[in-house]
């Protein structure tokens, strides 16, 4: 039987891992690339660092409050179609961007593009548990999470190559740049609806066996777990103790992508264009190995706490540090900060499912979510608050930095059971 859920759990692999990698590669482009056009987009449109800000933030206003009832109609209508339609929604309102010529149409597109998004990602997480055993999650979502650094290592060239369009046929770069982007998304929504299965019991690449020996394998898993139902995720102590850990976590990470391009400009001396965005590229090429090895050694080992706890901290003290130091050490440090809060969520959302299941599950990873989506909207106005404050750049820097080491923290508390260590058959 084990080598009918390893053969099961590697078709599963192949056929969803690519798909949702190139999705979430999408979705993290459509919402950071506002980051590559700033500058430009700021001086073209007249619009202030504070609305800037907010802009940047009010995305996950919408975000998070949807997330819940999102994961819950996902359970209920299907992956395929809710996957798929969402997917085709942001798209087209990541290339609306392209018209946002005035602040007012800004901050509408921005709050529309999260409503859009709300079910994206913690449908994500859910598919995820529905397709494969826990064991091998950690390294499962450590591909997924993938997207993330990819996006920002293939993303920011492509990002800055789009913005030298300054002038084509008469508009700004940064028009170019969210047309583009967004229509890609588009594409890749209407692919959805081709290519992914709901459930596995409907998969097409699967035979009968495998289909019956995953089924039961996921069937156990859920007996082990009490809370099935919706009040059961929000009434659980730990799951909110989750929650906390995972908004520091989105401080941390939004609070930084957001200003990495003008961040790295400064350091080097240049404004954001395509070298610069070749630059800013190398910490997420770093997150890459990072997000490889760090999950693999979790499922390896069995230990979810302290692996996701040491890998946070390391991300606060590679943040801090990017503001202390010279340009080239100031590199080093982001990297060490992208490979840390990269590769601690692939390990932290192997958490949630550990706790939940059934309505609980999906309602839980909802609500964990909109925790997250709350750091992200208060990560760039914690960042330009600080600076403001102390009158300086390091400032904003070293209170990221702090609320992700209360996150590592925080998750040295967790009680989290150890998982049972990836053998060698079943490791992915």
């Amino acid at each position: 039987m084990d080598s009918v859920l390893h053969s099961a759990v590697k078709k599963n692999r192949l056929r969803l891992i690519p798909f949702m990698l190139a999705l979430y590669i999408l979705a993290f482009l459509d919402r950071s690339n506002i980051g590559f056009a700033k500058e430009t987009y700021q001086i073209d449109t007249g619009l202030s660092n504070e609305a800037y800000a907010l802009g940047a933030g009010i995305f996950f206003v919408v975000y998070a409050f949807l997330g819940v009832p999102a994961n819950l109609l996902l359970r209920k209508w299907g992956a395929r179609r809710w996957i798929g339609g969402t997917t085709l929604l942001w798209g087209l309102l990541s290339a609306v961007m392209a018209y946002a010529d005035s602040e007012a149409k800004f901050l509408t597109v921005r709050t529309l593009l999260g409503a859009a998004e709300a079910g994206f990602f913690p449908g994500m997480i859910y598919l995820t548990s529905q397709w494969f055993p826990q064991r091998n999650r950690a390294a499962v979502m450590g591909l997924f999470y993938m997207g993330a650094p990819l996006a920002l290592t293939l993303g920011s060239p492509l990002s800055g190559a789009l913005l030298e369009m300054h002038g084509f046929m008469g508009s700004p770069g940064w028009y170019w740049m969210f047309l583009i982007e967004g229509l890609l998304a588009v594409a890749a929504g209407v692919f959805t609806f081709f290519y992914l299965d709901d459930t596995p019991e409907k998969a097409r690449f699967l035979t009968a066996e495998e289909k019956q020996v995953l089924l039961t394998q996921l069937a156990s898993e859920e007996k082990k777990k009490t809370a099935s139902h919706f009040r059961d995720a929000i009434s659980n102590g730990r799951v909110w103790q989750l929650a906390i850990i995972y908004m520091t976590i989105q401080i941390a990470v939004y609070g930084l992508i957001f200003f990495l391009p003008t961040q790295v400009a400064e350091l080097m001396g240049t404004k954001v264009g395509f070298t610069a965005s070749l630059v800013t590229a190398i910490p997420w090429i770093a997150a890459l190995f990072g997000t490889w090895y760090i999950p693999r050694y979790s499922d390896r080992t069995g230990d979810r706490r302290n692996v996701a706890a040491l890998t946070l901290l390391a991300a606060g003290i590679g943040i801090g540090v990017s503001g202390l130091v010279s340009p080239v050490l100031a590199i080093i440090a982001l990297c060490v900060a992208a490979i840390g809060f990269i590769a601690v969520q692939p390990v932290f959302w192997t958490m949630p499912t550990q706790l939940l299941s059934g309505t609980a599950l999906a309602a839980g990873i909802g609500f964990v979510n909109l925790f997250g989506a709350v750091g992200g909207f208060l990560a760039p106005l914690i960042r330009v608050k600080a600076e403001a404050v102390f009158d300086s750049h390091a400032a904003g820097l070293l209170a990221l930095a702090g609320i992700a080491v209360i996150g590592a923290l925080i998750i040295f508390t967790l009680r989290v059971a150890k998982q049972t260590p990836l053998t060698s058959p079943q490791r992915s």
